[in-house]
């Protein structure tokens, strides 16, 4: 016999957590769609020479490959076809690139599916999991001011998730390169520079300083203080990120560029009523990947910056320069859900939530059977999730699979309640039996449900 277990790296849930997963998505959802932006499904599987075109050697060790039995039988020299698809923004570029003419620019999409990379097996590291992504992707060119709804939405959906305080971390790549030029690093150095910047929170400041001055860059001591000056550079509450950014002194003209873009983004994010709480400026953010040009955003729970960056993404100037000879510069931000319920729930931020099954009809005998079927076809009418017990068991059972299966409430309606015109409900998370009329059973169950959902808002 084989033994029953999942393969590593792979979140699986029992359904009430998957519950609260859920709804988690379903939040997200809903808050992306309050803002105006689209959702977009892609294949899980894509052409391997259309995924791998940005990778390199790095992202290519991680990719996983799909063959079918058929093609193994035939299968020769070079990669497979097919390839499991390891972030959403690829497939974004090749669908927008696809589709460039059916599109309405700027294109708003959201998209939230499993991603899959072959991660070294650890725990809170995933094999498997969901990214919920927003991008805005212009035609030619794309406002700035996109760059300021990003992190609001972004700010709307925590809020409504309330999983604590949070803040959202902003920096600028021409504020950063500007930056650089003026300190005498120029070219392909300066992404060189970045990447390590980027590396100071888990690294810390005495390795990265050894790193720059090391071999392959070399840098001098005095430029290298001003780095890490300019990398200390933190902001608390609107003004003072003002303030901050005014106190960097003149700069190159690809410098004042970032900063007035970035100073634009704070009085937007002031004016989409974003609490001057919920963002600040960090000069040590860069983001590794090359291909942002311009903001750049990371998002942190204030009470447990261990858990690391729960959302980030930022600005690009051409989001499909491998499909398409179009200019299509976008903006864009991304929630690693998977991971961040998982950190979550280890921090006992997320705990165990009911049933979405709003009610249980209990079943006291057979000859209450077609009577249980008609209430629960009613209160289904109403808007109720039911579920109906369709063989009848002691109600002590009956209540004890309520309990364990998340279930709030059990309807129950015998030969006395019946003649009294009555249904009696057991409400398991406050211990207590009511009566209600049975024209009223559906009402008072719908208003139970809002208060608790009224409560998780």
């Amino acid at each position: 016999m084989i033994k029953p277990r999942t393969p590593p790296g792979v979140m699986e849930l029992l359904p009430r957590d998957q519950v609260a997963f859920q709804r988690m998505l379903d939040t997200i959802r809903q808050t992306f769609e309050r803002f105006g932006f689209l959702p977009v499904e892609t294949p899980v599987m894509e052409l391997s020479e259309v995924l791998l075109t940005k990778s390199g050697g790095e992202t290519e060790r991680q990719v996983y490959f799909v063959q079918s039995t058929g093609a193994l039988e035939k299968s020769g020299e070079g990669l497979p076809e097919l390839a499991l698809r390891f972030d959403l923004t690829v497939p974004l570029a090749r669908y927008v690139a696809e589709h460039e003419h059916e599109l309405a620019f700027p294109f708003r999409r959201y998209q939230m599916q499993r991603v899959y990379r072959g991660e070294r097996a650890q725990r809170g590291r995933f094999r498997e999991f969901y990214q919920c992504d927003i991008d805005v992707v212009g035609k030619d060119v794309l406002s700035t001011r996109f760059d300021a709804e990003i992190p609001a939405v972004i700010a709307a959906v925590f809020e409504r998730l309330a999983i604590g305080e949070f803040t959202i971390q902003l920096n600028h790549r021409k504020l950063l390169r500007g930056y650089f030029e003026g300190l005498g690093i120029e070219g392909e150095a300066q992404f060189a520079v970045l990447r390590e910047l980027d590396k100071l929170d888990k690294r810390g400041e005495d390795a990265v300083r050894a790193t720059l001055a090391g071999d392959g860059f070399g840098l001098a001591g005095e430029a290298i203080d001003r780095l890490m000056a300019f990398a200390r550079v933190r902001s608390h509450g609107h003004d003072d990120a003002l303030a901050k950014l005014d106190a960097l002194g003149s700069g190159t003209a690809l410098f004042e560029e970032g900063r007035a873009e970035l100073g634009a983004i704070l009085r937007q994010l002031r004016a989409l009523g974003v609490d001057e709480a919920r963002y600040a400026i960090n000069l040590s953010i860069a983001r590794g990947l090359d291909y942002y040009t311009g903001v750049v955003y990371e998002t942190t729970l204030d009470a447990y910056p261990q858990i690391g960056s729960i959302c980030s993404g930022g600005r690009y100037d051409n989001l499909a320069s491998h499909y398409s000879k179009s200019k299509l510069p976008g903006v864009g931000i991304s929630i690693g859900l998977t991971r961040l319920f998982y950190q979550l729930r280890e921090a006992g931020l997320v705990g165990t939530v009911d049933s979405s099954v709003d009610v249980l009809v209990a079943l006291l005998d057979d000859a209450g059977l077609e009577a249980a079927l008609v209430m629960s076809q009613q209160l289904r009418a109403a808007g109720l999730n039911v579920e109906t017990q369709l063989e009848p068991r002691k109600l002590a059972r009956q209540m004890q699979y309520a309990d364990k299966a998340g279930i709030r409430f059990v309807a129950m309606r015998g030969e006395d309640e019946a003649a009294r015109g009555v249904v009696a409900v057991k409400d398991l998370r406050r211990g207590q039996q009511f009566e209600v009329a049975g024209h009223e059973l559906a009402a008072a169950l719908l208003q139970a449900r809002e208060l608790r959902e009224g409560a998780l808002a």
